[in-house]
């Protein structure tokens, strides 16, 4: 049951707007025509609102960094982004629903070979300002540069352009954009673990409570991996159980085919 004050932690507008990033596309598409969104988030979204019984409205944002941002003017209640340090002061996160790859794009004739190649003098990194990966590369990177652009497609026009000599990103979109670089490729590799979560305002653990036991019942339950299916998504595991949740999945012989499937860590 919801309650008055689970419903204005999560909807206090009356309904409840919850950001959109539609240019991650592990996270989220948006249809050049109509600009419907759809996709995994999506998908979670609309559950969310259908079982707190408060109408949805999405919101979409074209980068990780602007959707961030966009919390300082309460623009959302509530937002599908990754689990960052850099965040926490603003947002309190669920724990991830899927874990995504943080890596790099190469052209034609790069030099590089490895992860630590990259991270030379002179070196010059795209990356869309204030992601996941720009955030964790800001903190780790000693040496090569790091050229933001304002999204992932504004980025990829960096490197295309010549003004970088790597790209940094979500495999999936560098692997899309990879076909558009004759020549070029993506590094099997990862710098880093991309956990996305559910984020809501600081100040509402009410609904914060809610979230977090709403993103472990669709993990349990297949939700999310039927939503990874339905959204032709491939490359991403289910984030682990919490740890009341894992004896219940391990237990059900058809989440445990779906741990196989997704890469689900349970024990």
């Amino acid at each position: 049951m919801t309650t008055n004050s689970l419903r204005m932690d999560l909807a206090p507008t009356g309904k409840l707007r919850v950001g959109i990033n539609y240019g991650n596309p592990v996270l989220a598409k948006k249809d050049s025509t109509s600009g419907d969104l759809h996709g995994v988030a999506v998908d979670l979204a609309r559950e969310l609102a259908r079982r707190a019984d408060v109408p949805v409205e999405l919101i979409g944002f074209e980068s990780a960094g602007k959707m961030f941002e966009a919390v300082k003017t309460g623009a959302w209640d509530i937002a599908f982004l990754a689990i960052d340090p850099g965040r926490a002061d603003e947002v309190d996160f669920t724990p991830p629903y899927v874990e995504i790859e943080g890596t790099y794009l190469i052209p034609a004739g790069s030099r590089f070979d490895t992860l630590e190649d990259v991270d030379c003098d002179g070196v010059r990194i795209g990356v869309s300002a204030k992601s996941a990966y720009d955030l964790f590369l800001s903190r780790s990177i000693q040496h090569a540069e790091l050229v933001h652009a304002p999204s992932p497609d504004a980025a990829f026009e960096l490197l295309n352009g010549g003004k970088v000599d790597v790209l940094a990103g979500v495999r999936q979109h560098l692997v899309a954009n990879s076909a558009r670089l004759p020549g070029s490729r993506v590094f099997d590799d990862r710098f880093m673990a991309i956990q996305q979560a559910l984020g809501i305002q600081k100040g509402r653990e009410e609904g914060a409570k809610y979230l977090r036991d709403f993103i472990e019942d669709v993990k349990a339950s297949g939700f999310v991996a039927r939503a990874i299916e339905k959204a032709g998504v491939r490359g991403v595991s289910i984030g682990p159980a919490a740890a009341p949740f894992r004896r219940k999945i391990f237990n059900n012989s058809f989440l445990r085919g779906v741990a196989a499937k997704f890469q689900l860590l349970v024990c």
